[in-house]
């Protein structure tokens, strides 16, 4: 294996966002979806990434050159039908939906051709990271737990940021580090309530059903971590957000970074934080400079509980 990450990013999609940051409007149209986010972070961070996917249509070829152009690496399998994307219009300051398509779920040879890929590119790899598509529909749950199963078991590590039927998945195939959010694990039934104690409860039932780590992002609070058997708070220094949304995609990225490379789990998660925090202070998901990440590092604290 080498030291560079594979993410499975299963369905890709075409953002189109309106902006109007002074007088002139801006339309800004790039490659997206959870996959894409991380593997932009990883590839900032220093790390190569290749990123697995599907994209047909217009709207996929588009997608595929703007990746291109960003300097991702990606392998892809054509679908019949097109790609997702989506349209938001910011130019108040909010981000408003305008239209968008998740698009239609994938076929059962799109899921074989996909799968032999995935396989083969996360088993030459240092690190897999499952990411999930627009919507669950896209993908069969199941496709992940032979995934976490399949990769784990000979030899790649898997990093997953996945919510509902995904999540439960890929804790029946096992994980090596798991990122989820305390809203996911609310909504999901996993944690009654939002406050720490509780949400710790959850961190070690995560562990028992098959995640050797656990990583679980709080918004504006400091994120809480398993590691080793050990439950620790992750607070950093308090830095103003320009954009909240793509933290948590970033502090996956940050993880499966350093482990890609060797690294431990604090250190692991300490740069994730720190990526995360850089993020929203930005416009732009996955965006950051690997320079601001690691003086950040530093500024993260592990507290065990």
């Amino acid at each position: 294996m080498s030291e560079h990450v594979m993410v499975f990013a299963p369905a890709p999609q075409l953002t189109v966002t309106i902006e109007q940051p002074a007088e002139a409007v801006e339309l800004h149209l790039h490659p997206g979806g959870q996959g894409v986010w991380q593997a932009r972070m990883i590839r900032l961070l220093g790390v190569p990434v290749t990123l697995c996917a599907t994209v047909g249509g217009e709207v996929g070829a588009v997608v595929a050159l703007l990746a291109d152009a960003e300097g991702l690496e990606l392998r892809v399998v054509r679908r019949a039908d097109g790609s997702g994307w989506y349209v938001h219009d910011r130019r108040d300051g909010e981000r408003r939906s305008v239209a968008e398509s998740p698009g239609e779920p994938l076929n059962r040879h799109e899921l074989d051709e996909l799968y032999g890929l995935v396989l083969a590119e996360g088993l030459r790899a240092g690190v897999s990271v499952l990411s999930g598509p627009a919507h669950p529909s896209v993908v069969p749950a199941d496709t992940y737990r032979r995934l976490a199963s399949d990769l784990g078991a000979n030899g790649s590590p898997v990093v997953a940021d996945l919510a509902g039927d995904l999540l439960d998945a890929v804790l029946e195939g096992g994980v090596r580090f798991l990122k989820v959010s305390h809203e996911e694990l609310v909504k999901d039934g996993r944690a009654a309530n939002d406050q720490r104690d509780t949400l710790v409860e959850a961190l070690f039932r995560l562990r028992d059903e098959g995640a050797e780590a656990v990583l679980v992002s709080r918004a504006g609070q400091p994120a809480l971590a398993l590691l080793d058997g050990t439950a620790y708070e992750v607070v950093l220094p308090k830095l103003e957000a320009a954009d909240h949304r793509g933290a948590g995609d970033s502090m996956t990225a940050g993880v499966a970074a350093v482990l890609a490379r060797g690294g431990d789990l604090q250190l692991a998660v300490r740069t994730g934080a720190a990526a995360g925090a850089v993020n929203v202070t930005r416009h732009g998901l996955g965006t950051g400079r690997a320079d601001a990440v690691a003086a950040l590092i530093d500024h993260v604290r592990l507290t065990p509980l």
